[in-house]
């Protein structure tokens, strides 16, 4: 009776996987599932080499070394997929344990085409959607992903190899994780602007600084709710028509519209960036539905 049940259990617990919200959710029901299953999700570094496992034949040669990706982003999980593709054993290091941000990215037509051929059914969601979907394909393609593991340095190979032969490694913390005690014969660097690696030029575009009005809006799981679309912004010089339309019906004269996104979390966020003169000479108390409310009082032991 037990061998019968194993395979629906199995099944349960890969469709807990697949349905999984979270971070944290993914990677626990990924461990049970691998439990189940007799798989250890995180051999040590005395496993056998990537050669040894089966890879897809993209036509390339396999790359057997062990590859470190620092930043669970949708960069650095994507960059891990495709080194896991290519054979090659690969650790994500991840400071964080959850994935956060619901803010929506403007893809290129190649990217979309990419996101879809590995599973991904809406590549027009927030940001955390994307990282769920890498994050579960690496997973299943024997990718490791540390989360609360902060990468701090590169440590270079010794220069006397007689003894023993050291290759590159990194340090992280906590110091007594066992991903100190791997070498890496290519490390990613994918933790955005703070990128921890050194040694690289770094070159930041930033827009110019502007005033925004922002709205916060509830989910409270409607029917009509789940019908909004989300949006990666409008620029007017894109689409003239949206914020002539806006114009008239709020007299606001915008520039930019920025992200609808959240309604499958707690809250949804749309902001719209005026132009600077026409906000300054008429102000938010003279558009309809906006008004000035005097700040509350903030109460004891609360900022």
């Amino acid at each position: 009776m037990g061998d019968e049940s194993r395979p629906e259990k199995a099944q349960e617990l890969f469709d807990e996987f697949v349905s999984a919200s979270t971070c944290r959710a993914a990677l626990l029901s990924f461990r049970q599932l691998c439990e189940h299953l007799d798989l250890d999700p995180d051999p040590g570094p005395d496993a056998d080499s990537a050669d040894a496992r089966a890879v897809p034949d993209l036509g390339l040669p396999p790359a057997t070394g062990q590859c470190a990706v620092i930043g669970a982003g949708p960069c650095g999980l994507r960059a891990a997929v495709e080194l896991s593709f290519l054979g090659a054993r690969v650790v994500v290091l991840e400071k964080r344990d959850a994935f956060s941000r619901n803010n929506v990215l403007h893809l290129w037509p190649f990217a979309i085409h990419d996101l879809r051929g590995l599973g991904a059914k809406n590549e027009r969601a927030g940001i955390r959607q994307l990282q769920l979907v890498l994050l579960k394909v690496a997973l299943l393609l024997g990718v490791q992903v540390h989360v609360n593991v902060e990468f701090k340095r590169v440590l270079e190979p010794p220069l006397d190899q007689r003894l023993r032969k050291v290759g590159w490694t990194l340090e992280a913390w906590p110091k007594s994780h066992l991903v100190n005690r791997l070498q890496f014969d290519v490390i990613v660097g994918a933790d955005g602007r703070g990128n921890a690696l050194p040694g690289f030029r770094r070159k930041e575009f930033r827009g110019k600084l502007a005033i925004a009005i922002t709205a916060n809006f509830k989910n409270r799981n409607t029917r009509a709710e789940a019908k909004v679309e989300e949006i990666s912004g409008v620029a007017s010089i894109f689409n003239q028509q949206f914020f002539q339309d806006l114009r008239r019906q709020t007299g606001l004269c915008g520039q930019r519209a920025a992200p609808l996104s959240g309604q499958r979390g707690p809250a949804g966020v749309a902001g719209l960036r005026p132009r600077g003169r026409r906000l300054l000479h008429q102000g938010p108390a003279a558009v309809p539905g906006l008004c000035h409310q005097p700040p509350r009082p903030a109460r004891r032991g609360r900022v």
